[in-house]
């Protein structure tokens, strides 16, 4: 077990950078949307979830209101974790396709996924202090993955953060990431030979799948691309 993620995600949940982020998820989970009214919301911020051992990590945007702020875990309880785990689960790096709350089963095999932001933002939209709060906590998930091959960036703002903290880790960029989807670009520690790979993907947000800007063949081209990644870098 990677005892040095552990310790970073305990950080995570305990944050209180922000706290107008704190009070704004403790509100939330205390009105509730009416369709869950009967669950218990987690309301803190959420840690990274997956492989402590993980090459590849994914960096998404912050964790929805109703979504991740309600299960406590990554990418799960809303129409964006639909979409990623079941592209996910085809591409073999989830155990399942179905994703509900934190004791439905849910591994991951060779990866680790995170956000740019651990608290939900009013009106999804983080501001850049929030970010500059909390990114130290993605530099040292990065520093911790000590067989991290590829960073991919889920929208803008994650390939954002994603490639801030590469660079905060000293690594070196051959040429700047112009955000597309699919596009990458390699960096390298001038002390280590071993590059990562980060590759940026649209969102797998609601404002993406449904006017068909993010498909599903898309975003399963996403992972087929990392396993390539994977098996050019070994």
């Amino acid at each position: 077990m990677n005892e040095r993620i552990a310790a970073i995600e305990r950080r995570v949940v305990a944050c209180r950078r922000c706290p107008e982020l704190r009070a704004y998820c403790s509100e939330i989970a205390r009105i509730k949307r009416r369709e869950y009214r009967d669950q218990t919301y987690w309301g803190k911020p959420v840690p990274a979830f997956g492989d402590p051992a993980a090459r590849v990590l994914v960096v998404g945007l912050a964790p929805g209101a109703h979504g991740s702020n309600r299960t406590g875990r990554m990418f799960t309880g809303d129409a964006s974790g639909v979409w990623l785990y079941r592209a996910l689960h085809r591409a073999g790096f989830a155990s399942q396709a179905e994703q509900r709350d934190r004791d439905d089963g849910m591994r991951l095999d060779d990866m680790l996924i995170c956000a740019a932001l651990r608290c939900a933002p009013p009106g999804n939209k983080p501001s850049p202090q929030q970010l500059r709060n909390c990114s130290s906590y993605l530099e040292e998930e990065l520093a911790a993955l000590g067989r991290l091959r590829v960073v991919i960036g889920l929208g803008a703002i994650g390939t954002r953060a994603a490639a801030t903290a590469l660079r905060a880790a000293g690594y070196l960029f051959a040429a700047p990431l112009q955000f597309g989807h699919l596009a990458e670009a390699e960096a390298r520690r001038a002390v280590e030979p071993q590059r990562v790979t980060l590759l940026a993907s649209y969102h797998p947000s609601r404002q993406n799948t449904n006017t068909g800007v993010l498909t599903e063949g898309m975003l399963d081209s996403v992972f087929e691309h990392t396993r390539l990644l994977l098996a050019q870098q070994g």
